[in-house]
């Protein structure tokens, strides 16, 4: 059914590496002294005077309806392939059945994210586009870029006419139509988005106790950071696998970010949410904060530190990877862990949601994701002639059909449909024979697992982990407590995006560097005022200035 793909991965990287011998070993100026043009420029000039099809030149194609076009066409895509997706999206059931229902045919140009990053950044060099991206996960600021430079159109239009579900969308939830638009009044991209009405995905990842020892030691739930610092001890101390030994981990996680993500709303920090790792806003002045310098975040990372210096965190949180993580908590060694769900991502059934916790100061808040995850998902290159009928074959799936199709499949192959109208999946996926895991049964048909992908992700689709009841009952304890306003990704202008890079670059290395050092106490906090003024000479002002307009632009968008 898969043809040949026009833009081969092989062909791309050789011609690039032509462009870059060529220009390491010629002359490195041109006949005036000027240096010469670069690969990535000359791939520039290529996509901006390649010649293109007027949008309505499609004749065959349909408005609305399907098939999309009368006459089947082809269409070259690169997408991103995370770890536990169908191998190869060229022969899954998903796209095989969308091509019959709307005439296009995609080739699908895989690349493991493993390596995602470097082999886009090639193609993008080279100029030889595909017809789209397609989960590639474009950074932001590169949305804008690229779309500047005219190698990304402009989808303005396109929704207006040619998406009726992605404009509703926009239309019904301003807050992801501004996030989505760029200072020059574009939007370049389609995105992954949240449906604000799912707690479970927006409050995620969780933390976790365990039930278990719980009742051993007759603890109950902690629900201030005093009572959270108590509960760990008396794992520490206890005893409560009993053993014998002292082998019980009290807190574990994949990563020091989870607990202090987790901690920052007992502090009352990043209290925009999760897309805005350092500025938040002042509960007192109301304007932007720049929180890896407030007091309260010395404060939080002192007590992070007496956790740390009491071993009641695993000492390797700052090493130990997601698989590590998966591994000790089926051995049964954690009190209390942060992470996916314990059902679904690692099988163990006796643990339950934490509470939020109260700090020192009264604050009680959890920080919460936007519901717009991210820009970059998919975008449409200048080299596809059929524009209107890709922003038509995306806009599938961001409707019911569409969603149900993309995250339950097909009826009788892979769900059913009960009496009242709900679905669920079928034993074969539910209870592989086979001894499959869900994400290696269902993506035998389907491509979502390991995320990524375009589209809407809502609780009545969506059968992950965040779906199953004991997410669903964290989330709701967690639910009174987020904030009032959280944030999408702010757009900056190419020259902030310049400005941005090269100084969030060295602060955000070296926040993450000094917060180690403090938990670990490797730097005691007698040095607080001197990793301020570091900060403050990398620029923090221009930092700060940049965002305070970014901000403005997102207030009155």
């Amino acid at each position: 059914m898969k043809g040949t793909r026009k833009s081969p991965l092989l062909i791309t990287i050789i011609i690039v590496m032509l462009l870059v011998t060529a220009c390491n070993t010629g002359n490195t100026s041109g006949e005036n002294g000027s240096p010469s043009s670069s690969p990535t420029e000359q791939g520039q000039q290529s996509a901006a005077s390649e010649s293109k099809k007027d949008p309505g030149e499609n004749p065959s194609l349909n408005e609305s309806g399907f098939p999309i076009t009368n006459e089947p066409i082809k269409l070259d895509f690169v997408a991103g392939l995370p770890a536990g997706s169908h191998p190869d999206w060229n022969d899954a059931m998903l796209f095989n059945e969308y091509e019959k229902m709307t005439g296009i045919d995609i080739q699908w140009q895989m690349i493991s994210t493993s390596v995602l990053e470097e082999q886009r950044n090639i193609i993008l060099a080279s100029g030889e586009l595909p017809d789209a991206f397609y989960a590639a996960l474009i950074p932001d600021g590169d949305v804008m870029k690229y779309g500047q430079q005219g190698m990304f159109i402009p989808l303005n239009d396109l929704i207006d006419k040619y998406a009726p579900n992605i404009k509703k969308l926009l239309d019904e939830n301003p807050d992801i139509r501004k996030g989505l638009t760029m200072p020059d009044g574009n939007i370049y991209s389609i995105p992954r988005v949240y449906d604000p009405g799912f707690t479970s995905v927006l409050v995620n990842p969780k933390q976790w106790i365990n039930t278990k020892w719980a009742e051993t030691l007759n603890l109950k739930l902690p629900e201030t950071t005093d009572e959270f610092y108590n509960y760990l001890k008396a794992i520490k101390e206890g005893d409560p696998n009993g053993n014998g030994e002292a082998d019980e981990i009290p807190y574990g996680a994949d990563g020091i970010g989870r607990l202090t993500k987790y901690l920052h709303g007992a502090w009352g920090l990043q209290n925009r949410g999760s897309r805005h790792a350092y500025v938040d806003v002042n509960p007192e002045t109301k304007e932007l904060r720049f929180f890896p310098t407030d007091p309260k975040y010395k404060e939080m990372l002192e007590y992070i530190n007496k956790l740390y210096s009491e071993e009641l965190i695993d000492q390797d949180i700052f090493t130990v990877n997601s698989s590590e993580l998966l591994a000790r908590l089926q051995e049964d060694v954690y009190g209390v862990y942060n992470s996916w769900d314990p059902e679904s991502w690692g099988n163990v059934e006796n643990f339950v949601g934490a509470p939020a916790l109260a700090g020192p100061n009264g604050d009680k808040l959890v920080v919460s994701n936007s519901p717009l995850t991210g820009l970059g998902h998919f975008v449409i290159t200048s080299a596809n002639e059929y524009p209107e009928a890709t922003m038509r074959w995306i806009d599938y799936f961001f409707s019911e059909e569409g969603s149900e199709m993309f995250f339950m499949g097909f009826e009788g192959v892979t769900f059913k449909r009960n009496a009242d109208g709900t679905t669920e999946f079928l034993d074969e996926i539910a209870n592989n024979p086979n001894g499959l895991s869900f994400d290696q049964a269902i993506a035998q048909y389907l491509v979502w697992p390991g995320g990524g992908m375009p589209g809407i992700l809502s609780q009545k689709y969506f059968h992950g982990g965040e779906s199953l009841p004991l997410s669903v009952e964290a989330a709701e304890l967690l639910e009174p407590y987020l904030p009032e306003e959280t944030w999408p990704p702010f757009s900056f202008t190419t020259e902030e995006n310049t400005r941005m890079a090269a100084i969030s670059s060295d602060i955000s290395t070296y926040i993450r560097e000094m917060q180690a050092k403090f938990i670990t106490g490797e730097v005691p906090f007698s040095e607080w005022e001197s990793y301020v003024e570091t900060i403050q000479k990398m620029g923090l002002a221009e930092y700060m200035e940049i965002y305070q307009a970014a901000y403005e632009r997102y207030k009155n968008g």
